[in-house]
C-alpha cells in the first residue's frame, strides 16, 4: 500500500501517556491508515473508511 502523501495525526487526547499513541491518515483515496506513533516507518494497518468508523463509534460508546 502506497502511502505517500499520508497526513498522520495523533488523537487530541493523546497526551501524557508515556508516547503510547497511534497516529491515524484518514486522507487517502479509499482507506484509513493507522500505525504506532513510537514506530513511524513500522507496519501500517488499513481499513475500509466505514469500518474505521465503526470502530471510532464502538470504541466512544455509540
Amino acid at each position: 500500500m502506497d502511502v505517500t502523501g499520508a497526513k498522520w495525526r495523533k488523537s487530541t487526547r493523546s497526551g501524557g501517556n508515556g508516547g503510547a499513541c497511534v497516529e491515524v491518515a484518514d486522507n487517502l483515496p479509499g482507506v484509513v491508515g493507522v500505525r504506532d506513533s513510537k514506530d513511524p516507518t513500522g507496519p501500517i494497518l488499513v481499513f475500509r473508511p466505514e469500518s474505521w468508523r465503526s470502530f471510532v463509534n464502538l470504541a466512544k460508546g455509540r
